[in-house]
């Protein structure tokens, strides 16, 4: 017997994340309602399923989030959806071209002249005009009819096939906690830094083990996630100048050292789920905020 076998198909894919791989895609408890003319592969539902999980988490306002398989490369909010797209864009120019792009809000015209043909468009709605455009340039879309807020609350299990057996664990539904968010050093944050943190922690949830997210102004600078060695100085060279004034998530707590490298970098506050003494002490000595959520997300 497998885990399927109570399952309904839904249809076979094309490959799996290999081609040398075959696929199935079967119903579970919490399927979207959506529409597409496209066939989704195997790498386009797990980039959209990971577009949708972090863009839920700003469902009221206008983001733009970018990702592609199972990372996410940017992320950013603007005063309407064209803002986003342009800030978001601007957060990894190189892989935009084969990414997925999903929206929290109507794409209207002015966005949809961005998109190439490498590119996924997920949003709740498309203007009349931005679907003429994109179905011009060859740019595949889906409508997601189930609200943003719907899925942000969608409460499931997640479950792993192992070789020790079947691993499940309930769905990560962690929110900050006012009661556990705490500011540490003596130099305060101001409500646009706090605003800031919030942001990057929110996005720092879904990046991969390790991940370091830098962001100002609502919007990344760069993403570290999986990185073996130093995963702060990769961000920092990723950011460049752009890391100055802004703020960094960590999933895990750092050192001293880290600290030292990210005052390096001008970062003016680090949020991370805690942090000793020494870190706090040597974060007053350089001015900069620390602050804690009291948990971490760490993601394999």
């Amino acid at each position: 017997m497998t885990i399927t076998d109570n399952c309904e198909l839904i249809n076979e894919l094309v490959s799996g994340e290999n081609t040398h791989q075959s696929a199935k895609l079967y119903e579970n408890d919490f399927k979207i309602d959506y529409e597409t003319e496209s066939e989704l592969s195997y790498n386009d539902i797990i980039s959209v399923n990971l577009g949708l999980s972090i863009v839920s988490e700003f469902f009221d306002v206008n983001a733009i989030v970018i990702t592609k398989n199972s990372s996410v490369l940017g992320a950013a909010l603007g005063q309407n959806i064209n803002d986003a797209c342009l800030k978001a864009f601007d957060c990894n120019p190189v892989d935009i071209a084969s990414a997925t792009i999903t929206a929290s809000k109507t794409i209207d015209n002015e966005s949809a002249k961005l998109f190439t043909k490498g590119n996924l468009i997920i949003a709740p709605a498309f203007e009349k005009a931005a679907i003429q455009t994109m179905e011009k340039n060859f740019v595949r879309y889906v409508v997601v009819k189930t609200k943003l807020s719907d899925i942000k609350n969608r409460t499931r299990e997640e479950y792993k096939n192992t070789l020790f057996g079947l691993l499940v664990q309930d769905y990560n539904m962690s929110e900050l906690n006012k009661d556990t968010f705490k500011v540490e050093t003596k130099t305060k944050p101001t409500t646009e830094q706090i605003e800031d943190a919030v942001f990057a922690w929110k996005v720092a949830k879904y990046a991969k083990s390790a991940g370091i997210v830098i962001s100002k102004d609502f919007k990344t600078t760069a993403i570290s996630q999986g990185v073996s060695g130093s995963a702060i100085e990769y961000a920092l060279d990723y950011a460049c100048d752009a890391s100055k004034e802004s703020v960094l998530a960590s999933d895990l707590p750092l050192t001293v050292y880290d600290l030292n490298v990210a005052a390096q970098g001008r970062i003016s506050l680090i949020i991370v789920p805690s942090a000793e003494k020494d870190f706090i002490k040597r974060a007053d000595e350089v001015g900069m905020v620390v602050i804690t959520t009291g948990f971490s997300n760490l993601l394999s």
